[in-house]
């Protein structure tokens, strides 16, 4: 695995305890989203079926590392009033909480004493970081991640994913503001 360019789906297969997810953009413009984000704001429908085409990747990705005992947990730290992204994103989260992933969402204004990374980012079984680069607009930047495994590094980022976790509101009581 080349430090320049982690492979996501490895990391995550060798995890054996955990895996956590810290978002903190108002707004992604990656690609593999652009189709189906189009077709929320025209309809304001999301494609919330887990077996979709759409979906059941990600869906089996994140049942199999949950079902080996892998703790998946995803926090968003959001805006208020939200962008439509995030409308977008909440619309879809169920489907994430049923593959197996634990969702809080944190509004920003109880994120502002804090200490936060820079970038959002994965960690695995608190030994591994994998930071997420995004351009101004949303969309990947160059190295798209990267992976550090230094303790302080690893450290500093469990520490913030814990003080927001411990803030955040679970998925299913949040409410879009």
């Amino acid at each position: 695995m080349s430090q320049n360019k982690p492979n996501f789906k490895e990391l995550l297969a060798a995890a054996q305890h955990s895996a956590v997810h810290l978002e903190m953009r108002d707004v992604y413009g990656v690609g593999d989203e652009a189709d189906d984000f189009t077709e929320w704001k025209r309809s304001g429908r999301r494609d919330t079926d887990p077996r979709s085409d759409y979906w059941a990747p990600w869906v089996d990705l994140i049942g199999k590392a949950t079902a080996r005992g892998v703790v998946v947990r995803r926090a968003r730290v959001v805006s208020e009033p939200v962008t439509d992204y995030i409308r977008y994103e909440h619309a879809g989260a169920d489907v994430n909480v049923h593959a197996g992933e634990q969702v809080r969402w944190l509004p920003r204004r109880k994120a502002a004493t804090l200490l936060l990374p820079g970038s959002d980012l994965w960690i695995f079984d608190s030994a591994k970081v994998m930071f997420n680069h995004f351009g101004g607009e949303g969309d990947w930047a160059e190295p798209r991640m990267e992976l550090r495994s230094g303790t302080d590094v690893v450290k500093q980022c469990v520490d913030a994913f814990e003080a927001v976790w411990e803030r955040a509101v679970p998925h299913g009581t949040y409410e879009i503001r």
